[in-house]
């Protein structure tokens, strides 16, 4: 807002300035959502969820997941995804886990105020606790990091399968406002770990909404509502007698800041809190805060 009164002032004084471009409206960074075009970034992106099992008692989980992005050409950016996580359960050992390393590439267009973009990634089963005779705490420190990021980056802790996963993703970015909305299918393909995981194949969908707003040019604001489903029915599911387990819904809050560092460097500091809206992570009392650096450049 205070940089369209500068261009405003600036025509004022010197008229032959009119013809020159408008400023780009700012785009608000979703939380889990993925950017809405190619971007140059450095993400480090961290979740820390605090629940409690009736049998078991309060418990912890961290995830930190780091996220490197660079542009080819303008249209296309290649991007490499991975984490570590750190389990700390009620009345269970703790334990550090590895997650799955992600590559994929975001190609997108803009088309005046709306973005969008298509995304192809593929997850390596590299990460802790998979296999034929899985070490149990770290198994149950990458199945805890699947609720500690609300069900959306299941492609990460998948261990024993070979993951690929297309989205697409819309975006309308005007009046300081940014509304986005996302699609994501994964394909689970067991590749390792037969003797301890049933499910040959798997399908799984995420979808979101996000909503942010420029409070002032360094601040925006932004809510988020998240939702996880699986489309086929693993053995998990099929066990499942409340059905607790078939999807997940959560919503989250947060601010973020917007600070320039000089050229094309920007600071992107957010911190947001999300709250589970059905079970398992309700009936879990799963409170998880947010913190989310992402440097573009």
């Amino acid at each position: 807002m205070r940089d369209r009164w500068i261009v405003t002032l600036c025509v004022l004084a010197h008229p032959g300035l009119a013809q020159a471009q408008p400023i780009a409206a700012p785009y608000n960074l979703p939380w889990q959502l993925r950017p809405a075009a190619p971007s140059n970034v450095v993400r480090l992106d961290s979740a820390l969820a605090l629940s409690e099992v009736a049998a078991a008692g309060a418990g912890h989980t961290f995830v930190s997941t780091l996220l490197v992005s660079y542009k080819v050409i303008p249209e296309l950016s290649p991007f490499v995804r991975l984490g570590i996580v750190q389990n700390s359960p009620g009345g269970a050992p703790g334990a550090f886990a590895l997650t799955n390393v992600a590559l994929g590439a975001t190609y997108g267009l803009k088309f005046g105020d709306l973005r969008f973009a298509a995304v192809l990634g593929l997850a390596l089963p590299l990460g802790s606790g998979g296999g034929d005779n899985p070490d149990a705490a770290a198994l149950a420190a990458v199945r805890a990091a699947v609720l500690a990021r609300s069900a959306m980056d299941n492609a990460l802790f998948a261990v024993n399968d070979l993951v690929v996963f297309p989205g697409l993703d819309l975006a309308w970015v005007a009046h300081d406002f940014t509304v986005q909305a996302e699609l994501t299918l994964l394909e689970l393909i067991r590749v390792r770990g037969a003797t301890a995981q049933p499910d040959s194949a798997k399908t799984n969908l995420t979808m979101g909404l996000h909503v942010g707003y420029f409070v002032i040019p360094e601040l925006s604001v932004g809510a988020e509502l998240r939702y996880q489903r699986w489309l086929t029915t693993p053995v998990a599911v099929e066990r499942d007698a409340s059905g607790a387990t078939r999807d997940n819904l959560t919503v989250a809050l947060g601010l973020r800041a917007h600070l320039p560092l000089g050229g094309t460097w920007t600071l992107r500091p957010g911190l947001a809190y999300a709250r589970g809206l059905d079970s398992p992570m309700s009936a879990q009392s799963y409170n998880v805060a947010q913190l989310d650096l992402a440097l573009g450049f």
